[in-house]
């Protein structure tokens, strides 16, 4: 957690990683990670803007066997490198899965830093302009007590959804981003830069950046000359 009364920088050649949906939408994420363990490529910070796996929670041993070589490569990598991760809607209670990293739950979202003396807050993308049934349904499903008593029958409720989750197609553009957008921009103070996942657009609205998915669009975004950009990989 940042120091409180301090707000911390995002660094040059931080990288920002969102909505990989790994295992399911190809090998992007891990090539990266092992990319950064062999030096290919140097960043300073790693954010991990949530929905990187396709489904993974805490308080649960089996789900980990889907992504398990990704999850080892994570835990690695955080011993020496400053790792940022805000939960999704895909993968949620991960303090205990990765207690090296800043993880940050929905509750937590937005986090404050900073960007050449500019105020950025950082999300997933899924705290405002949700409705009242979705916040209800995030509250319980992201629950120690609500996983713990689903554990009797994990591997049949785990292995169904991963199956209907590898069908699920989840590219495609938002036509009615701006009026999402601009709902979501009235949540923050109006000369910040706003940079969340959630939405697969990589686009940029005003002051808010939708970050590219990696699943979709095959693209990261990383800090150039103090500029966020997003790049091919």
């Amino acid at each position: 957690m940042p120091i409180e009364g301090i707000i911390p920088e995002i660094q040059e050649n931080a990288l920002f990683i969102a909505d990989a949906h790994y295992p399911h939408h190809g090998e992007e994420f891990l090539n990266l990670l092992q990319d950064i363990q062999n030096h290919k490529i140097n960043t300073s910070q790693l954010f991990l803007m949530g929905d990187i796996f396709d489904l993974l929670f805490g308080h649960n041993n089996y789900i980990q066997n889907f992504s398990k070589e990704a999850i080892e490569l994570l835990q690695q990598l955080s011993q020496d490198l400053e790792v940022i991760y805000l939960e999704g809607n895909h993968d949620f209670c991960l303090k205990e899965v990765f207690p090296q990293i800043k993880v940050y739950t929905r509750e937590e979202q937005p986090i404050h830093y900073q960007l050449n003396k500019q105020d950025v807050y950082l999300s997933h993308g899924d705290k405002y302009a949700t409705g009242f049934g979705y916040n209800l349904y995030s509250k319980i499903l992201r629950n120690k007590i609500t996983l713990t008593l689903l554990k009797p029958f994990e591997k049949q409720i785990i292995n169904h959804r991963m199956k209907k989750l590898k069908e699920k197609k989840i590219c495609g553009n938002f036509k009615a981003y701006k009026k999402r957008f601009d709902s979501i921009r009235s949540h923050y103070p109006k000369d910040a830069l706003i940079i969340e996942g959630h939405f697969h657009q990589g686009l940029v609205h005003e002051n808010y950046i939708s970050l590219p998915s990696l699943a979709c669009h095959k693209k990261v975004a990383v800090i150039r000359n103090g500029e966020v950009i997003f790049k091919k990989i």
